[in-house]
C-alpha cells in the first residue's frame, strides 16, 4: 500500500488544464460507474464529516472513497484524505492526502462548467470566498481562458482580495484585468460568470435578483446563499442529480439536467445568450477517486523508472 502525500502529488505537477480533462473524461464515464449519493454527518453547527463512494468503471478494477471534512476554525477549513482499492481482490492500493485532489477538481470543474454553460461573449467574471477552493477555480478558468479578454472581479474580505490580485495578475496580465469591490451588490452587478466559494452562509447573499444580468452563469460551488435564484433562473445545472433532488425547491426548477447530460449531447444546454443559468456542482466522488487512481498510476509508473 503506497500513502501518497500532498507532496508526492504537488511534484507530479498536473496542470490545471489537464485537470479540467480529467473532470472531463470523467463526467462523460459517469454513466457507467457505480456513484451512491454522499453521506454526511454533522457533529456541530454546519461542521461535517463527508463519506463519497465510487466505484470505476469495469476496465478500472478500481474503488475509492473519500471523507471530508470541515470544521470551523480550521485552516483550511476544508479537509480529506481517500482510500483507493483494487475492485479485484479488495486489496487497498493507497491512501492519499486529498485535500489537493479536492480543490483542484472543484477548480476544474468550474472552468468546464464556465466553458460549456456561460456565453459566449462572457468577460466579467465575479468571485467571493477566496480560500483554497476559490484561488483554484479562478486559476482554473484562467488558465482555460488564455487569449480571451477576462476581466475579474473580487470581494474585498480582510487582504484576501488583494493577495489573488497580486498572485494572479502577473500570470495573466495579457488576458486578464482585476479590479476589488467592497459590496456584494458591485460584485454581481452586470457580472457575466458568478462564482461563489464560501464554506457557510446562514443567509441569502444576493436580494435583489435583478443584479443578475441576462445571460449570466451563476456557480455556488458550495451551495450556499442563492436559493432565491432556484425558481426564476432559465436552467438549472448540477454534477449529479441526487445531490440536488432534495434541495427545497428543486420541483420547481424551470429546467434540470446533469452537466454530464450537456457534455454528451443529450442536453442542449444554454440555448440563448438570455438565459440565466445555476450551476450546482457540489462535487462527486467520481472526480476524486478518478484523480486518485490516475495519480496513483503516475507515481507508479515513476516508482518503476
Amino acid at each position: 500500500m503506497k500513502l501518497i502525500s500532498a507532496t508526492d502529488i504537488e511534484q507530479l505537477d498536473i496542470s490545471p488544464l489537464t485537470a479540467i480533462q480529467w473532470v472531463n473524461e470523467a463526467f462523460l464515464m459517469k454513466d457507467r460507474c457505480q456513484l451512491p449519493a454522499k453521506i454526511s454527518v454533522h457533529p456541530q453547527g454546519n461542521d461535517f464529516f463527508t463519506a463519497m463512494p465510487c466505484l470505476l468503471p469495469d476496465e478500472y478494477h478500481r474503488f475509492g472513497c473519500k471523507i471530508v471534512s470541515r470544521i470551523k476554525g480550521n485552516h483550511p477549513s476544508l479537509r480529506s484524505n481517500l482510500m483507493l482499492f483494487d475492485s479485484r481482490t479488495g486489496q487497498m492500493l493507497a491512501l492519499i492526502d486529498a485535500d489537493w485532489i479536492t480543490a483542484m477538481r472543484t477548480g476544474a470543474v468550474a472552468a468546464l462548467s464556465v466553458n460549456t454553460l456561460a456565453v459566449s461573449s462572457a468577460k466579467t467574471i465575479a468571485v467571493i470566498g477566496l480560500g483554497v477552493v476559490g484561488n483554484t477555480a479562478l486559476r482554473c478558468i484562467l488558465e482555460s481562458r488564455k487569449g480571451l479578454p477576462t476581466h475579474v472581479r473580487l470581494l474585498r474580505y480582510k487582504d484576501q482580495a488583494d493577495k489573488t490580485a497580486r498572485l494572479l495578475a502577473p500570470p495573466y496580465q495579457h488576458d486578464a484585468s482585476f479590479s476589488i469591490v467592497d459590496t456584494i451588490p458591485e460584485l454581481v452587478d452586470g457580472a457575466d460568470v458568478v462564482i461563489s466559494a464560501i464554506t457557510d452562509a446562514d443567509r441569502l447573499l444576493v436580494d435583489d435578483t435583478t443584479l443578475f444580468k441576462p445571460g449570466v452563469l451563476v456557480l455556488p460551488i458550495h451551495t450556499r446563499g442563492f436559493q432565491n435564484c432556484d425558481t426564476i433562473f432559465d436552467r438549472v445545472f448540477a454534477d449529479d442529480r441526487s445531490h440536488v433532488c432534495n434541495f427545497r425547491y428543486f420541483d420547481h426548477f424551470r429546467h434540470f439536467a446533469e452537466l454530464t447530460d450537456v457534455l454528451s449531447g443529450r442536453d442542449k444546454g444554454r440555448t440563448s445568450d438570455n438565459e440565466r443559468i445555476l450551476g450546482y456542482n457540489i462535487g462527486i466522488g467520481l472526480h476524486d477517486v478518478y484523480f486518485a487512481s490516475r495519480i496513483y498510476d503516475l507515481i507508479s509508473q515513476a516508482d518503476r523508472r
